[in-house]
């Protein structure tokens, strides 16, 4: 192995060292958890009102699980490779150098994972507000409050969205999340796996309910006939370039709910046997999460109408595509429960989405720790506490992401994290043939399935994608945006590098 792999992992034996507390379970509960997080039950409505047609919400999703499941079975490989605290940082550093490798983990800390934490932590407050309805998304008047436009041509250009920043009931909620399950987090990996593990098993077994009851006692025969009869369900003839970009664009959402899969690989330091286990946890949890999504959306059109009217006063008016705020899967829900719909979804999707945020808290901080070791980040984040987490990393990010809380919605944050994330899972699966032609001889515990032609084949998908998002009108402004931070990492790695007067990166600094 190259010299710059072993440097970072050299520790002193006087600092406490990372715990292998996660089994196979565990891990793969990491995979599932940080990706079923509020998406599933949101973002169809965002879909069904850009494509239009049964058939095509159902290929948002098929297309983004393969994407997913494609990416997963290359992490396989490089998990095996370097089973270390950093994950696809490591694998980035390795295969294309420090300067690739900083500019993944300044734009994972800037926006990648501290703005799906706080799109999470958004939608948490959401959903608290359907069963307390004093936390509403009014924002204070005492807070310091502002409204600007991101765009060139102003808020008269239909690709610009305006930023609200302040604070709201519902962003302070997301606020006292975020902080509770750092804190959580910082008591120790134990602790964070108990809850991670116990929620995941209870958000997917009642996202499994749902879907049964969806497909049987909930079938709706005016919603059948409209999204599977006559024809109905095609939807072939208008496939234009402009449907093109407006399905890339649609996208977002189902990409956005399948994300945060490869979090597992940023704690692969404290899972147990991690070139047998890391490997089989992307397959089996990312596998297992697609195929719900895909089967929820089939759920969805056997309740629910696909085409509905904005201003219709019933929940079968309203159709999946205006569901009230969105809320498609409370909308199914109420078609077989009731009046109790509301509160039952949205219990259940305020354990998701805590579940969810736990994962993403938890993985977050080990990237982190990896590049001060690197001397890449604040040294002090460079640290592990008396319970062997990363503590001074967790802090930080809490601290961006509460930030974060504060300047946008849900759909705003997760169109900043869509593009980024595609840009890094692209480099990162071509570090894969990088590597394979750096170190040859190199021990690979797993290889990757299909290879080359797999990997290659969630490149040109991702690029696709990525590339879609920075032609659609939709998402064109929030895509350069990404893109812009991203770029903003280089001067900002050199500046670092100058700061640190040139030591060798990778060498831990004695006063860390």
């Amino acid at each position: 192995m190259s010299s710059v792999a072993t440097a970072p992992d050299a520790v002193a034996n006087s600092q406490p060292e990372f715990v292998k507390a996660l089994t196979l379970t565990d891990a793969t509960m990491l995979v599932a958890g940080s990706m079923i997080g509020s998406g599933i039950f949101l973002v169809s409505a965002d879909i069904a009102r850009q494509v239009g047609s049964p058939f095509w919400l159902i290929m948002a999703w098929v297309l983004s699980g393969i994407m997913t499941v494609l990416g997963a079975l290359a992490y396989g490989e490089l998990a095996a490779m370097f089973p270390r605290a950093g994950g696809q940082y490591v694998f980035l550093r390795e295969s294309m150098g420090h300067l690739m490798g900083f500019l993944y983990g300044w734009t994972l800390f800037v926006v990648i994972q501290t703005g799906t934490i706080a799109a999470v932590a958004v939608a948490f407050g959401r959903f608290l507000g359907v069963l307390w309805p004093a936390v509403s998304p009014e924002r204070y008047g005492w807070f310091p409050r502002a409204d600007f436009c991101v765009g060139a041509l102003g808020c008269h250009d239909a690709a610009t969205q305006s930023i609200q920043l302040g604070l709201t009931p519902q962003r302070l909620v997301a606020l006292i999340m975020i902080w509770v399950l750092t804190w959580v987090n910082l008591r120790g990996v134990r602790e964070g796996k108990l809850v991670q593990t116990t929620l995941t098993w209870v958000k997917t077994l009642a996202l499994a309910g749902l879907i049964v009851l969806g497909l049987t006692v909930g079938r709706n025969a005016t919603a059948l006939a409209a999204n599977f009869g006559g024809g109905n369900f095609g939807g072939f003839s208008g496939v234009t370039g402009a449907f093109v970009l407006a399905f890339g664009a649609a996208m977002v959402g189902s990409l956005f709910s399948s994300d945060a899969w490869n979090n597992v690989t940023f704690a692969a330091a404290e899972v147990q046997q991690p070139q047998r286990n890391l490997p089989r946890a992307l397959l089996f949890g990312t596998g297992t999460v697609c195929l719900l999504y895909v089967v929820a959306n089939f759920s969805y059109l056997s309740v629910l109408p696909l085409h509905g009217d904005p201003n219709g006063t019933s929940v079968i008016a309203r159709g999946i595509q205006y569901a009230t705020q969105d809320r498609v899967a409370t909308a199914a829900a109420e078609m077989i429960f009731g009046g109790a719909a509301a509160t039952i979804m949205a219990a259940a999707i305020l354990i998701s989405t805590f579940g969810c945020n736990n994962g993403l808290i938890l993985a977050g901080a080990r990237v982190y720790w990896a590049m001060a070791r690197d001397r890449l980040f604040f040294r002090r984040a460079a640290t592990l506490n008396r319970n062997h987490v990363p503590a001074a990393a967790l802090v930080a990010q809490s601290v961006w992401t509460s930030i974060l809380c504060l300047t946008g919605t849900y759909g705003q944050l997760l169109d900043f994290v869509i593009f980024a994330a595609l840009l890094f899972y692209v480099a990162t699966t071509a570090g894969l043939f990088i590597l394979r032609r750096k170190l040859p001889d190199a021990p690979r515990p797993y290889r990757a399935v299909g290879y080359p032609v797999l990997p290659a084949l969630y490149i040109v998908l991702a690029m696709a994608v990525a590339i879609i998002l920075l032609i659609a009108d939709k998402t064109r402004t929030q895509a350069f945006s990404g893109l812009v931070l991203v770029l903003i990492g280089v001067p900002v790695y050199f500046a670092w590098r100058a700061a640190e007067g040139r030591a060798p990166v990778g060498v831990p600094d004695a006063r860390v």
